[in-house]
């Protein structure tokens, strides 16, 4: 243990458990979604309710592995009805589920315990892989109708998924178990009112549900965190008018999607092929005529709007457009305005149209109006040339599309440009040439009439930027005669640098490899200094130097911490108390309070990343972040390990959960405002992750992406470089997969050549955990047909940090420098090392002014 134990001593909850619940609970009303409903909603009158479903009682708060957190406890469907003044009239039938569900789970954990003993491998390690999943429902009887004496049934269908391991198109998962589709159509007869609730973590087949006869709403609850039970209640009895807006394209059916074979849908797990370019999620369906079920953006409301242009401007290369919104029914409510533009047909393929960018309105009350101001700059309408190498602003017409889903909108004024730009003049980095073959877009649309304002765009008004890139790293010689300290370099007597100069080998090697040199029975969970935290850096050059260790957490649904620990009387950590999703490790019963001490940290679970994404509210983000920052400071934690900001490429991947979106600009925004709430609590940071292309679960740490340079930039780098530009996040976490055939973590191109010179990141970049560890435990047995990342190639992509560490990582990194000779693939210079050790230092530094 640290010198200071952060963590509280009293067991009773607290005042900040209860102020931020209840903030999270208003915060998680903005992200449900209204996907169908016939009037039946809002519920007037609270009274008799059925309730079924999977999701009733057992309500998935959140996805599993690091995307957990330990709350105290959890409101669930049940008991938020409850809570709301509804009298729950299927007790009977809730119990008999939930004995299935015990008596399922303790199968499964059985299972697990014996696979892992025939394999040799941690229990974690098999439940990694395979999750317990929602079970199929119990008989609904004819009894159980009757007795349940009211005309009102909501059924709960929930699913779960996770790190470790993607989803599949089948009963139970994407589709409805049939024994849901049989009772759905049972009840949609049984019962004058029938609401469906999604209590899910991505998207799923929808046209069984819609065929039910009988169906009156659809409600996309998402995932909530720790007080969902009370969120629905409020939304489902109108205490909130639903908000949300769709994040992602929803298909009429999985074969719609343009990557159908991702993962282990064609039985290749070790490469994936991106053919279809840029054309992923509303860019494909809009382009090659593919009609949803439902279109990226939309939702419903209880109320009905209407969105007016209201004018447009343009000063210099910035581009202004007005929406008028009025609320045009009967009940108070808000509005996401979206504008989006078409580009004309040039050199380049384009998608029928992108969205730029997008405001939630306030509440606005009956006959009520809001003028919604929506600003951006003209080069965001820029393509990525591959054979240019550059972002190229075509000539032509631009239209901008101004409404409320990427389905509905209208020509709200154009761009004219004159003549084409190159925005940026940039490198080819990937090494895509022949990476895919991809798909063909039809051809471009006839000439779009429209009557609305022509903005011209001059020659003059957008500037040419051209990257400067860093080229071999060249070492600081140590300099100063005395011993440089961190109180040196905030004072400015001293750069970073120079204090990395006078280190040895060795020390520097430490300051880039995290402290984990024995792995723990619990994953995740390897600090030293705050029990459950994920890791933490060197505190070996604390005493000589002054440089503090950065303290780690997990997230990103809220802290992952172990909520209750014990030490002896003079603070050392006592054994037990590891929490990672079932996983639980006993406390030994000879720890009393005679010989102990308890202390506790819980901490709030907050909405899945998806779920805040659809709430198309920034500023609401903001201070979700800045709630969760103020739990870092009051547990000690320096870096949340979030925001996840990986594209839905395909509905499958299992940690869609935590990711934003289908679309980057939505996505990037998201991870921005988290960003800028957390960094607002001084020496608090984030880790905007996984850094990049982390879109499959299945053999996550060997599997090879091969993706085109334009789509990488387009798709999947363009919110990390709009989290990167606008919310200045502390650091990045590189992914475990490789792209083009390197691993992320040991591109040099990736980390330097986009992130710090491109972009102009100036922050730490760490791994994954045990991205650089061959552990099987992890990795799974068996041949590879790639290796695992190096721990010489991090070092040589400037990748900082090897999280959470290992001897061997440090042996390597020594012997590298030292011979000269290349280890692993990569040579490594003393120059690499110092400047990894260099971002190490700031890092910490500005952690611990921040402490002060």
């Amino acid at each position: 243990m640290g010198k200071k134990i952060f963590a509280s001593r009293e067991s009773a909850v607290s005042p900040r458990e209860l102020d931020h619940q209840a903030l999270a609970r208003t915060m998680a009303g903005e992200c449900v979604v209204l996907l169908e409903n016939d009037g039946t909603l809002p519920l007037e009158k609270t009274g008799r309710i059925a309730l079924y479903g999977s999701g009733v009682r057992r309500t998935v708060r959140g996805g599993t592995g690091s995307g957990d957190v330990n709350t105290r406890s959890d409101v669930n469907i049940e008991q938020g009805m409850e809570n709301a003044g509804f009298t729950v009239t299927t007790k009977p039938w809730l119990d008999r589920q939930d004995d299935a569900w015990i008596s399922a789970k303790a199968a499964h954990d059985a299972w697990i315990g014996e696979e892992a003993r025939r394999l040799g491998l941690p229990p974690f390690t098999i439940s990694f892989s395979h999750p317990f999943q929602v079970i199929a429902p119990v008989a609904v009887t004819e009894a159980d109708v009757r007795n349940s004496d009211t005309d009102t049934a909501v059924y709960v269908i929930s699913r779960t998924a996770g790190e470790g391991a993607d989803r599949w198109d089948k009963r139970g998962d994407y589709l409805l178990y049939e024994e849901e589709r049989d009772q759905l159509v049972l009840l949609g007869e049984a019962y004058e009112k029938l609401i469906v609730v999604l209590n899910v973590g991505g998207v799923m087949d929808m046209r069984e549900i819609l065929s039910v006869k009988g169906l009156s709403a659809v409600v996309l609850m998402g995932q909530l965190g720790s007080v969902g039970g009370d969120v629905l209640a409020d939304v489902l009895s109108g205490k909130v008018n639903p908000s949300g807006r769709l994040a992602d394209t929803w298909a009429e059916s999985y074969a719609d999607y343009p990557s159908p074979d991702f993962s282990h849908n064609n039985g290749d797990l070790d490469d994936e092929y991106y053919t279809e370019g840029i054309y992923v999620g509303y860019r494909y369906f809009d382009t090659f005529g593919k009609a949803p079920a439902y279109p990226f953006g939309f939702g419903l409301s209880y109320t009905s709007f209407e969105i007016s242009p209201a004018g447009a401007e343009m000063k210099g290369d910035t581009v202004t457009v007005r929406a008028a919104v009025k609320n045009t029914g009967g009940r108070p409510g808000r509005e996401v305005v979206q504008l989006y533009f078409s580009a004309p047909p040039g050199e380049l393929d384009k998608p029928a149209q992108e969205l730029l960018c997008f405001a939630k309105t306030g509440e606005l009350a009956p006959g009520e109006s809001e003028t919604t101001v929506l600003t951006f700059r003209a080069g965001q309408m820029a393509s990525y040339s591959e054979s240019r190498a550059a972002w190229l602003l075509e000539a032509g017409d631009y239209l901008l599309r101004l409404g409320g889903s990427s389905r509905d909108t209208r020509i709200a004024a154009a761009v004219r440009v004159r003549q084409g730009v190159e925005t940026e003049k940039l490198r080819n980095l990937f090494n895509a040439a022949g990476a895919v073959k991809e798909i063909t877009p039809p051809g471009p649309a006839a000439p779009e009439g429209f009557a609305a304002p022509v903005l011209f765009l001059l020659p003059g008004d957008v500037g040419t930027r051209e990257a400067v890139y860093t080229g071999e790293r060249t070492s600081a010689a140590p300099g100063k005669a005395t011993a440089v300290t961190a109180a040196d370099v905030l004072s400015g007597r001293a750069s970073a640098e120079e204090l990395a100069a006078q280190l040895s080998v060795e020390e520097l090697a430490e300051l880039c490899v995290g402290t984990a040199r024995e792995h723990g029975t619990v994953v995740g969970s390897a600090s030293r200094t705050v029990p459950g935290a994920a890791g933490d850096t060197s505190a070996s050059l604390l005493d000589s130097r002054g440089i503090p260790n950065i303290i780690m957490a997990d997230g990103p649904a809220g802290l992952r911490l172990q909520p209750v620990f014990k030490t002896d009387k003079e603070g050392e950590l006592l054994p037990g108390g590891g929490i990672l999703g079932e996983i639980r490790e006993p406390f030994d019963p000879e720890y009393t309070d005679e010989n102990s001490d308890t202390y506790y940290q819980y901490c709030t679970a907050i909405p899945i990343g998806w779920s805040l994404a659809m709430s198309w509210n920034m500023p609401m983000l903001e201070a979700v972040g800045a709630m969760v920052g103020t739990e870092m400071e009051q547990f000690g934690v320096d870096l949340w390990l979030a925001p996840a900001l990986n594209i839905h490429r395909n509905p499958l991947c299992g940690r869609n959960f935590e990711y934003y979106s289908e679309d980057p600009v939505l996505s990037g925004k998201a991870a921005a405002a988290i960003t800028l709430g957390v960094q607002s609590r001084p020496g608090k940071g984030v880790t905007v992750k996984h850094f990049a292309l982390n879109n499959q679960e299945d053999n996550r740490y060997f599997t090879n992406a091969h993706v085109g340079e334009r789509a990488i930039r387009e798709i999947y780098l363009r919110g990390f470089r709009i989290a990167v530009e606008e919310g200045r996040p502390m650091a990045i976490m590189t992914s475990y997969n490789l792209l083009n055939g390197v691993h992320t973590a040991n591109c040099r191109d990736l980390i330097q050549g986009a992130a710090r010179d491109e972009w102009g990141f100036d922050g730490l970049v760490m791994t994954d955990w045990y991205t650089s560890v061959d552990n099987p435990a992890l990795t799974g047995g068996g041949k590879k047909k790639y290796p695992i990342s190096a721990s010489t190639g991090c070092i040589f992509a400037g990748n900082d940090i090897q999280m959470p560490g290992c001897d061997k990582n440090v042996e390597d990194i020594v012997r590298a420098v030292k011979t000269g000779e290349a280890l692993d693939g990569f040579c490594i210079t003393l120059a690499d090392l110092q400047f990894c050790a260099a971002n190490v230092i700031r890092a910490a530094l500005r952690i611990g002014a921040g402490r002060e």
